[in-house]
């Protein structure tokens, strides 16, 4: 780990909210950093900082203090525009809940990130399909996310994040809605997404099934690291 070149870097992260009179501090004083290529899972109980460390790192949010540097990015110093423009093209974003739009197929869905960039039309639907392939969906480009099942919203919702070919992937509980056989189709994708594509992943879970499935593991607690984060 040490000799890898690292991309993700957190010094000092502090996060805090407001809530009327009162300042709520969620994540106290974070360091960690993420080799590129990596695939990091993080832990712990409800309410411990685990979703508001990963949208920090994917730019969803910023810090109160401290410094998160990806890809040579110092995207805490950025500004809203900037920093739309660079989630666009750097980081991929998988949720719990999918995401789709209702009304569009899934290859439209999976195009949709690419709207934000000059391709031509044509390569936008190569990209589309090669996205959708990966994720063995190539045959159903022209349904509907009401005509697929959880795993395949799920896959189609993996193929979108993929379609712009970011540096990282970004998962919030994205096996949470599924039962176990289709759990562990989406996490043995995002294995395969790591290990034969290069993709550095970093998740957010409650389930030990899916913790195992990647490299490392970083529990959080109260707003704090309780493990080593180098390890």
């Amino acid at each position: 780990m040490m000799n890898m070149e690292t991309l993700v870097s957190i010094r000092d992260v502090v996060k805090t909210y407001q809530r009327g009179a009162e300042k709520i501090e969620v994540l106290h004083g974070i360091n960690l950093d993420i080799p590129k290529g990596d695939f990091v899972c993080l832990m712990g109980p409800s309410g411990s900082g685990k979703t508001t460390l990963l949208n920090l790192i994917g730019g969803l949010d910023s810090p109160s203090g401290g410094q998160i540097e990806v890809g040579g990015n110092r995207i805490d110093q950025m500004g809203s525009n900037k920093l739309t423009h660079w989630r666009s093209n750097h980081i991929g974003f998988i949720f719990q809940s999918y995401n789709l739009l209702p009304m569009l197929t899934a290859q439209k869905n999976v195009e949709l990130p690419l709207l934000l960039t000059k391709l031509p039309a044509a390569q936008r639907r190569r990209n589309t399909e090669i996205a959708l392939q990966l994720v063995n969906l190539a045959d159903r480009g022209k349904h509907k996310p009401s005509e697929l099942s959880g795993g395949q919203q799920q896959r189609v919702a993996i193929a979108r994040a993929i379609v712009s070919d970011p540096q990282l992937l970004v998962c919030d509980e994205p096996t949470g809605d599924l039962d176990r056989k289709s759990a562990d189709e989406i996490l043995s994708l995002l294995t395969l997404l790591n290990r034969e594509h290069g993709k550095s992943i970093i998740m957010v879970t409650h389930d030990p099934k899916a913790a195992e499935y990647a490299s490392r593991i970083v529990h959080l607690d109260k707003g704090t690291l309780v493990t080593d984060p180098v390890a």
